[in-house]
């Protein structure tokens, strides 16, 4: 993102903020809490576009049913493109899940150890983050490493950062937010390291050996490692509030696949396919099974219950500066996933 535009949706999201957190926001999410709960998914999207998402899709397979697919609102509102359930979309932090499971099977042949530090994979490193001698790859995959998350920079959205190394730079010669092992502290700079480690340990790029381990054997073709690999126009367009730039431009090197690939690939995590003999104990002692994502212009949600043995996965490509999108899309995720229940009784 251009330095312009980012001081420019920082000043909009101000002014938003301040207006909104004392007259509308509260009053929006009460709203859509409180609303008769509708007879079918579709319905409920529909009604998140009124709350003001610009595009949603959710995917939901249920145990012995084929699976559902819903959407609605725009894939690409400045091209009139309604949203439909197999577009792309950019998953963000739920990319995690798959480095995890890449990171486990490593461990499992042998490559990797969890109990080694950060100063033995990366040396250089030692001097730049604290307490390198004492963190695990272990408690870097659970969020225990004390790292300093680097989007947490105060200079990280003013002079966002050209490549991999200025992003790890706002990461670096900082205090760290806690003892090694000590506390739990969700920071992107661990799974940045840890692709990064991926990445020499593996001596070619990881999301290939995540494509050859996990999507080909899990049938996933709709799934890709950056959006350099896909065409731009299967991809939902991302926005934010009161900002009229696209995001789906913005190559973020994170992950991309269709709501179906991510629920596909979720049951095969929750189920043990995704696996290997002796891999599942390792990723169970590491991780976790379901994850959120966000990025500007796009959140996702992807979770499985075990109770009702269903997935379901949504996508909505709009954001807004004081993140109460994410609260209504969590409303909506959760009266999505009550509908389900219902109408299986």
């Amino acid at each position: 993102m251009k330095k312009k535009l980012i001081k420019r949706i920082l000043k909009t999201g101000f002014i938003i903020a301040s207006i909104t957190s004392l007259f509308f926001v509260p009053w929006i999410l009460v709203w859509a809490w409180i609303l008769p709960l509708p007879d079918s998914v579709q319905e409920q999207l529909n009604e998140g576009i009124d709350h003001g998402f610009d595009g949603m899709i959710v995917y939901v397979d249920e145990a012995g049913k084929p699976p559902a697919f819903y959407a609605a609102g725009w894939h690409d509102r400045k091209k009139k493109i309604p949203a439909y359930p197999d577009a792309l979309f950019k998953i963000a932090s739920i990319t995690k899940l798959y480095i995890a499971v890449a990171t486990t099977k490593l461990v499992k042949e042998g490559r990797l150890s969890l109990d080694k530090t950060l100063a033995d994979y990366f040396p250089e490193l030692s001097g730049r983050i604290e307490n390198s001698d004492k963190i695990t790859l272990r408690m870097m995959l659970q969020h225990k490493s004390g790292i300093p998350n680097f989007v947490d920079h105060p200079d990280y959205w003013i002079k966002p950062p050209k490549n991999r190394q200025e992003t790890l730079n706002y990461a670096l010669d900082l205090p760290a937010d806690f003892n090694p092992g000590e506390d739990y502290g969700y920071s992107n700079t661990n799974y940045m390291l840890i692709e990064d480690l991926l990445d020499k340990t593996l001596g070619y790029p990881h999301q290939q050996y995540i494509k050859e381990k996990i999507l080909i054997p899990l049938g996933l073709e709709n799934t890709f490692g950056s959006l350099s690999e896909v065409n731009i126009d299967d991809v939902m367009s991302g926005y934010y509030v009161g900002v009229d730039e696209d995001f789906k431009f913005e190559n973020t090197g994170l992950m991309l696949a269709t709501a179906e690939d991510v629920g596909k690939f979720l049951r095969a995590l929750n189920d043990g396919s995704v696996f290997n003999e002796g891999e599942r104990e390792i990723y169970s002692s590491i991780y976790v099974y379901e994850h959120t994502g966000l990025l500007v212009g796009y959140q996702s949600i992807a979770k499985y219950f075990r109770d009702i043995d269903t997935v379901v996965i949504q996508f909505n490509n709009t954001t807004n500066f004081d993140g109460y999108d994410w609260n209504l899309a969590e409303i909506v995720y959760n009266r999505v996933v009550k509908i389900v229940r219902k109408n299986r009784s």
